[in-house]
């Protein structure tokens, strides 16, 4: 299958998807519920972000009901279900205000046995002011579609690697093979492991070195000024973690095109699609800059077009009044 990229909401989109489709890696970064409306930053001196005297194009609407934006989610992952691969795994992205109730949303579409847990991302914007902690997180929810024990997880990637605190250096990496390379060993079950120090560690749940700072400021190229993006390093890191060469990976909430980049330049195949008008029009332009080649379906024109073609429910004559 080609890269594809819909313009349209999650649910229909899933629904146009062929039958024949199974998607290995899904990567969804929905609203937040942050009560906004979300703009872009077009030129030099305009304000990105929620909607202000200064922004620039409005990219789509934050509304902060919960309650509404788990609905539209667990509608959508009941439409996505069907289209996962046996083995494949889903990251739901969000924050704290909405990621507890969609947590129990997605354990009524997936099952509970499906959850694998978190990871904590902080983006590293610094603490606001708040009433109590400033929340400088973010959480990613994973949902693997044959359980924990089924989760794709590879470790082997300097991505996916951390380095040895400082302690555990100095008291366990003593010895240094014929190469000077310093390592420790241990015995398991009668067999002995052997770790490098300069490998490093399997990265644990918090991630704390991925800055969102290379996706939002205008100094870098990798930002395309579009609302909330998030690094390619961050999608970079999930797509070694979970896919393969071959996959087929998918997001279709993808705001600026950030997964469907990173997906076509590490060799997957994806499926993207968003709703706004906006995050389409910076997709397609960033992966045409990219030269990827995809085929584009308007499935919200399509879903228009097939509801004007159905009569209207209350197309039936009025009773008569006296």
């Amino acid at each position: 299958m080609e890269h594809r990229l819909y313009r349209g909401d999650m649910e229909v989109v899933c629904a146009t998807l062929p039958e024949t489709v199974r998607l290995d890696l899904v990567y969804l970064d929905p609203p937040y519920g942050v009560g906004s409306t979300m703009s872009t930053r077009d030129g030099v001196g305009q304000a990105r972000g929620k909607k202000r005297r200064g922004s620039g194009r409005d990219a789509y609407h934050d509304g902060g009901d919960v309650d509404a934006l788990v609905a539209m989610l667990e509608g959508g992952l009941r439409a996505l279900a069907p289209h996962m691969a046996p083995d494949g795994c889903v990251y739901l992205h969000l924050d704290w205000r909405a990621v507890h109730d969609v947590k129990v949303a997605a354990d009524r579409v997936f099952g509970r046995s499906a959850y694998c847990g978190d990871v904590v991302w902080t983006p590293g914007n610094g603490s606001r002011g708040a009433r109590g902690f400033s929340v400088t997180h973010q959480t990613l929810l994973v949902y693997a579609m044959g359980g924990r024990k089924k989760l794709t997880f590879r470790a082997d990637h300097p991505l996916l690697r951390e380095p040895y605190a400082e302690t555990s250096l100095s008291m366990h990496f003593k010895r240094e093979d014929e190469d000077g390379r310093r390592y420790r060993e241990r015995t398991v079950n009668g067999k002995t492991y052997r770790y490098y120090a300069d490998e490093g560690r399997r990265l644990g749940s918090v991630w704390t070195d991925i800055s969102a700072m290379r996706a939002n400021t205008p100094l870098l190229d990798e930002g395309t000024g579009y609302p909330t993006q998030k690094p390619m390093k961050l999608l970079e890191r999930i797509l070694r973690a979970s896919s393969s060469e071959g996959d087929t990976v998918a997001d279709f909430m993808c705001g600026s095109g950030t997964t469907l980049a990173v997906a076509a330049a590490l060799g997957r195949r994806f499926v993207g699609g968003d709703r706004s008008d906006v995050a389409i029009e910076t997709t397609r332009a960033r992966l045409d800059a990219a030269g990827v080649a995809y085929t584009f379906v308007d499935a919200k024109r399509s879903a228009s077009d097939t509801a004007a073609d159905m009569p209207a429910a209350d197309a039936s004559p009025e009773p008569a009044t006296s």
